[in-house]
C-alpha cells in the first residue's frame, strides 16, 4: 500500500497536528497519538469527503485501486511509504472443529485453494499497481512524495507504543505480537542481504549508467 492522498503537504510534525485523515483501525490510533485526527468513513464516502474538504487526507489501497477510485482527481500529494500497511494478506476463517471434521483430502484442497488465491492476488496487484503508478506519475496535478524522516520516526515510535499497549492487554494478544515480531526480525535480517541488497546495488549501477 501507499501512505495516502493529501491535500496539504507534510513537511514537519507540525503539519500532522489536527490533520483529519480517513485511516481506520490500529493505524488510526497511531495517527491520533502522532497528533493527527483519524476519521472513520466507509469507502463510498471518501471521494466526496476529500473533495469537499471534510477530511484533509485519506489512505485507501495501492495505485491500482486508488486510480480506479478517482483519488488523483481530487488530491495533489501522494505520499509514500505505506507505513501502516506495507502489504495485505487475505484471510479465510473457519471453525477449527468443523475444519478438523473434514476428510483429510478436503482439508488439503482447502489449504491449496487459499494459497492459490493469495498468490494470485499478490501477483495481480504487483503488476496492476506498477502500471497504475506510471499513470499517476504522468498526471501533472499530482506530486508523489516521501514522508519526511522526522514524521516516519514519530509514526514508528507511536506504533511501538500502541502495539506494546495492546500486547500488555491480554496473554493472547501478547502471544501473537511476540510471534510476529520474532519472525519479523528474522525476515528483515535476511531481506537486508537479499532483496534489499540487490535493489540497492542495482539502483546504484543504473544511476552510474544514467550519468555516463
Amino acid at each position: 500500500q501507499m501512505g495516502g492522498w493529501f491535500n496539504k503537504p507534510i513537511e514537519s510534525l507540525e503539519d500532522l497536528q489536527g490533520l483529519k485523515m480517513r485511516i481506520p483501525g490500529i493505524a488510526g490510533e497511531i495517527w491520533n497519538k502522532a497528533g493527527g485526527t483519524s476519521v472513520m468513513l466507509p469507502g463510498g464516502e471518501i471521494f466526496q469527503a476529500l473533495e469537499k474538504g471534510t477530511i484533509d487526507a485519506t489512505e485507501w489501497l495501492g495505485p491500482a485501486n486508488d486510480l480506479a477510485f478517482g483519488l488523483p482527481q481530487i488530491a495533489k500529494y501522494y505520499y509514500m511509504p505505506g507505513w501502516h500497511e506495507p502489504g495485505s494478506m487475505l484471510e479465510f476463517s473457519i471453525n477449527k472443529k468443523a475444519f478438523e471434521a473434514l476428510p483429510s483430502h478436503y482439508q488439503f484442497i482447502l489449504k491449496i485453494a487459499c494459497q492459490s488465491v493469495a498468490d494470485k492476488m499478490l501477483n495481480f496487484y504487483t503488476a496492476a499497481n506498477a502500471k497504475a503508478l506510471e499513470t499517476i506519475k504522468s498526471n501533472p496535478n499530482v506530486e508523489i512524495r516521501q514522508f519526511p524522516s522526522v514524521v516516519l520516526d514519530k509514526l514508528y515510535q507511536m506504533t511501538q507504543e500502541v502495539l506494546s499497549e495492546m500486547a500488555a492487554s491480554s496473554d493472547d494478544v501478547k502471544k501473537v505480537y511476540d510471534s510476529y515480531t520474532s519472525f519479523q526480525k528474522q525476515a528483515q535480517a535476511y531481506n537486508r542481504v537479499s532483496e534489499e541488497a540487490y535493489y540497492r546495488v542495482r539502483t546504484a549501477i543504473e544511476s552510474i549508467e544514467t550519468d555516463i
